[in-house]
């Protein structure tokens, strides 16, 4: 209870921070535009620094079987929403956008900041392991579902930036090399931005969407029924009983971490990636706006139900 009202604090915090990348763009101090400048520093810069930074710790058998058990649950995380699309894809006839919305989550944007401010930040580490799987597949089969056929951009995913970043990380945390003090804290200080940054963004961008609009679609709630509600209270409930089997210390938090990602809104990711292969963007930007405000609700609800059955 105590984990899951910290969670919904903080996540009013995080709102806060929208909210005010919301006002600079209604009042006309910032246009939407000037969000992208942003943004890029956040994807080339802070997220990265930020993948840099949780590897900087000990390795120990500890961290590295807690960061073994973070990768396999992502990756049934994965794999239980891919599942889930596919079983409810035909009945409720979900289209291209829906299927990815309900796929991916903004386990960026997002769950770094809230992790590092709920749990602390030498957990961000566990994160990786579900970004490291998002990544993947964010190029392989998200790619592939918006484009109508199967496609592998090997490319894409071997020069992302987090990828890098999580490359040099893990190897600097198996060969337990430290970074220089003045290096160090270039990395901390660019990690540090990145939850206000990412939330002003997200604000800026919602700014130029007439909320009104937005709320007036009734599709978008069906598929924020499922991504926020549906696929997170079952997996909650499978991590519950799984996590008791699990011989770790630090197993409740470790899934926890793992849970906060498939519990968060959709992927910012899905916007830009539909404009790029000609998608509904217009319905991609009304289904995350739905899903960012919803979640300060059903994020909280979530670990509660997590915290319950654990």
């Amino acid at each position: 209870m105590e984990l899951s009202l910290l969670l919904g604090e903080q996540i009013v915090v995080i709102f806060l921070m929208m909210a005010i990348g919301y006002v600079i763009v209604k009042t006309g101090f910032f246009q939407v535009e000037d969000s992208k400048v942003l943004s890029n520093l956040v994807i080339y810069i802070c997220f990265p620094c930020v993948m840099i930074d949780s590897f900087q710790i000990e390795l120990t058998q500890r961290t590295a079987a807690g960061l073994a058990i973070a990768v396999v649950a992502a990756a049934a995380a994965h794999i239980f929403m891919i599942v889930v699309v596919w079983l409810l894809g035909k009945p409720l006839g979900f289209n291209r956008i829906e299927k990815v919305s309900i796929i991916y989550t903004n386990a960026g944007y997002l769950v770094i900041p809230l992790v590092s401010a709920v749990l602390g930040e030498e957990w961000v580490f566990y994160t990786t392991a579900f970004l490291l799987v998002q990544n993947i597949l964010t190029w392989t089969h998200c790619v592939s579902v918006l484009k109508g056929k199967q496609e592998t951009d090997i490319k894409s995913i071997l020069l992302n930036p987090n990828m890098i970043a999580l490359a040099i990380g893990l190897l600097l945390f198996i060969g337990g090399i430290r970074l220089p003090l003045i290096l160090d804290t270039c990395v901390a200080g660019f990690s540090n931005v990145v939850t206000p940054t990412s939330m002003l963004v997200i604000g800026m961008v919602i700014g130029d969407v007439d909320l009104k609009w937005v709320f007036r679609q009734k599709r978008p709630y069906l598929i924020c029924l499922i991504r926020l509600v549906l696929i997170p209270v079952i997996f909650a409930i499978g991590l519950g009983f799984v996590g008791r089997m699990i011989p770790h210390a630090d197993t409740e938090y470790i899934l926890m971490i793992v849970l906060i990602a498939v519990a968060a809104p959709v992927a910012a990711m899905i916007t830009q990636l539909a404009q790029v292969y000609d998608q509904d963007v217009r319905y991609a930007s009304v289904i995350n706006v739905m899903s960012v405000v919803f979640c300060i609700v059903t994020m909280p609800l979530t670990v509660l139900v997590y915290e319950m059955i654990l």
